[in-house]
């Protein structure tokens, strides 16, 4: 195991602002979400324009699988985790001002179908039921009920997600009396059903490479990692997000994806800004070590995930964060780790836990 180091982790440092950053900065509100613009911009000017070639009837032969090539290379390597988190942040936390409200469903309506995001689902799943159910049983995302270092226990849920992930959304929606956000999730899977549609008349390969293809990936991508950031559950205390969440420190990957490896600290407090969270892990740790909160130090969700599967708890517990001396040894880290990857039957399940607010501040 590893004693805890320096986190090198993104905070905010404020800075002398140029022209143009002053220029954004009267629209946005939080001067700290200045890079959220320019990821928007870089990807207006590359992907989009990339999108719209290989729907071009003078774009064919090598020439269209060129783009082709460029489109996925950049879709997927480039700008897919950085997006998808940056939706995720400004699902939390309002980007735009009041005042510039309409701006605000600039990324969800307009750029999100390019990563494979139906219009409004993401946020309807994530705030409204999510976060309040806390993946507990619920939460139609849990991974309670599966054994969480089992590749086929993870495809078994990815497909229920895929096959009947908006059903069971909408019906928890309508059942919990939040028909706002069942009517937006609805509407936005319709407009990306009847545009796909439209679009395969025009273009049908570039309709699966733009919209289609990504649609897949992107499902397939949160399921893993919603697996990975709740595969360690404890049976005795679910709802406690000490205990059913975990945390990578000193990733390049929250360099990247503004954070996103608090995932501990963002069940606690999710309206907290992406640049607070390191500073909020060190005044909390003692709460970690309390819980005996499963930190990993180097290693991120998609490397967790692959050792995991191949159950080299060995590894895992070399990489995880011994807080003031929570584990004796190696072992009774591996024994933790182990236990908390257990099915947890439904009907173990205590469910009167204080709940978080998912409302964004």
């Amino acid at each position: 195991m590893k004693l805890l180091s320096t986190i090198h982790d993104p905070t905010f440092k404020g800075g002398n602002y140029n022209r143009l950053d002053r220029f954004f900065l009267q629209f946005i509100k939080d001067e700290r979400d200045l890079p959220f613009i320019y990821l928007t911009l870089r990807i207006c000017l590359t992907l989009v324009p990339l999108s719209v070639l290989l729907f071009m009837p003078f774009v064919t032969g090598w020439a269209w699988w060129t783009v082709a090539v460029l489109h996925l290379f950049f879709s997927n390597l480039g700008v897919k985790g950085p997006f998808g988190l940056m939706l995720h942040c400004t699902s939390h936390r309002q980007f735009f001002k009041t005042e510039y409200d309409w701006m605000n469903k600039f990324l969800p309506w307009i750029l999100a179908p390019f990563f494979g995001h139906t219009p409004e689902t993401y946020y309807s799943h994530h705030i409204g039921m999510h976060h309040p159910e806390n993946n507990l049983e619920e939460d139609d995302s849990s991974t309670m009920t599966f054994q969480r270092d089992s590749f086929r226990s993870f495809l078994a849920y990815f497909g229920r997600f895929f096959v009947v992930g908006v059903r069971n959304l909408l019906d928890y929606l309508r059942q919990k009396n939040r028909p706002k956000l069942a009517t937006r999730a609805l509407t936005g899977e319709i407009v990306f059903a009847v545009v796909c549609i439209g679009l395969c008349f025009v273009n049908w390969r570039a309709t699966v490479l733009v919209f289609l293809l990504p649609l897949v990936i992107y499902r397939f991508i949160a399921m893993l990692g919603n697996w990975t950031q709740h595969c360690f559950v404890d049976f005795d205390d679910p709802g406690n997000a000490y205990k059913n969440s975990i945390t990578c420190i000193n990733v390049r990957y929250n360099k990247k994806c503004w954070n996103d490896g608090y995932h501990i600290s963002h069940h606690v407090r999710p309206a907290m800004h992406w640049t607070e969270h390191p500073t909020f892990f060190m005044k909390t740790i003692d709460k970690y070590a309390q819980n005996q909160a499963v930190v990993f130090d180097g290693i991120d969700f998609g490397q967790v995930f692959f050792l995991l599967m191949f159950k080299r708890y060995d590894v895992l517990a070399r990489n995880m964060v011994n807080i003031n001396g929570a584990f004796a040894d190696d072992e009774e880290a591996i024994a933790l780790l182990r236990r908390r990857t257990k099915r947890i039957p439904l009907k173990t399940v205590v469910t009167d836990m204080p709940q978080v607010s998912a409302v964004a501040a």
